[in-house]
């Protein structure tokens, strides 16, 4: 039996929003067990908060927002993904702003605050969630399904038109270990021709050379990290949105060309199945 966990000590972080460009201070702090992971607007009076769940997703347009009443946070993904894979199951982050920070647009930041914080465990045993037959959401030829598996798999199908992206495939057994050296680090990618486009629509407007990998209609404009930089950041955004369930995961996560849109709709059908009365979908929860 493993136990819940929290992070030993708060530790705090600042920077920009990668879509709206406003400065931002994060602190995440220690929190009781069953609390999850709880976002705070420290900004706004009385401090309204917002729980990490699939139920209050609002929008998934370039990024995943949740609200709740006053609260709102978006761009949520990379850090959730963080504290995920490194097994934090309750903590509370305190936001100065909507937008959570950029950092260098991976998910690396924030798996360092982690590191420097420290994990502990409390006494609670954890809530897992094992699949036990297969769950999918699809949408004009993209899908992102789960199937049985004993631990956590991701595999992912990206398909670019870019001639230096082109179809990139990817399949990770995610752990710690795994994640910090193949998946943490894939940053957010961006191309030259949308950027006006997504000024006008109030997005984008943090971006640069520092914290997104861009490409222009030919080639790259920064280095890349890995060659397949791309699937392996579409991988961190999976894990970040099915973090959203609340609890730790057990199964093997299908993805074909999938987005925030259909990552949190699977999150949802199954964070839905465990929180009814219905027995809809086929999963049990119990502890590891």
């Amino acid at each position: 039996m493993s136990l819940q966990t929290t992070l030993a000590r708060p530790v705090a972080y600042t920077d920009i929003g990668l879509h709206s460009g406003q400065p931002v201070s994060l602190e995440l702090k220690p929190a009781l067990a069953d609390s999850g992971i709880v976002f705070c607007r420290v900004d706004l009076p009385e401090k309204p908060m917002v729980k990490a769940e699939a139920n209050n997703v609002t929008s998934t347009m370039r990024a995943t927002t949740l609200e709740s009443g006053q609260a709102k946070v978006f761009t949520v993904e990379h850090l959730m993904a963080a504290l995920y894979v490194m097994g934090v199951d309750n903590c509370i982050v305190e936001m100065s702003s909507a937008e959570a920070p950029v950092g260098d647009g991976s998910a690396l930041p924030f798996v360092r605050l982690i590191e420097q914080a420290g994990i502990v465990e409390l006494a609670k045993p954890r809530n897992i969630l094992t699949v036990e037959e297969v769950v999918e959401v699809s949408d004009n030829g993209r899908s992102i399904r789960i199937e049985p598996f004993d631990g956590v798999k991701v595999s992912f199908t990206s398909c670019n038109e870019h001639p230096l992206l082109g179809q990139q495939v990817a399949e990770y057994e995610v752990s710690p270990d795994v994640f910090i050296r193949e998946i943490a680090p894939a940053r957010t990618i961006g191309f030259m021709h949308e950027v006006n486009a997504l000024k006008a629509q109030g997005l984008a407007l943090g971006g640069s050379l520092e914290n997104t990998l861009v490409y222009d209609e030919t080639t790259h404009l920064n280095t890349p990290r890995f060659p397949d930089e791309l699937v392996r950041h579409k991988i961190l955004d999976v894990l970040g949105d099915l973090a959203l369930l609340g609890r730790p995961l057990r199964g093997h996560i299908i993805a074909v060309q999938s987005g925030h849109s259909l990552n949190t709709a699977l999150a949802a059908k199954l964070w839905h199945s465990v929180h009814s009365e219905k027995k809809g979908v086929d999963v049990s929860v119990g502890c590891e």
